[in-house]
């Protein structure tokens, strides 16, 4: 389950293997520093409609595109 305060339209290739996708948006992976790669669903690239790198840590609610 993906916390309220990472954006909506973030994904990971984890999200989409049932056996890894509850420890997607773990907090045990912010604590040790591993992430996943990441791309937006609006603009299906690594950088979000802002132009900024897209990642779990970074598309929080203080960006312009963020969607809850």
């Amino acid at each position: 389950m993906k916390p309220a305060d990472v954006c909506k339209n973030i994904r990971t290739k984890k999200m989409f293997i049932p056996a890894l996708a509850e420890e997607t948006f773990s907090p045990q992976n912010e604590e040790t520093g591993h992430s996943c790669h990441c791309w937006c669903n609006c603009t299906l690239t690594e950088t979000g409609p802002d132009d900024r790198p897209v990642g779990i840590r970074v598309c929080t609610p203080s960006r312009s595109c963020f969607q809850e």
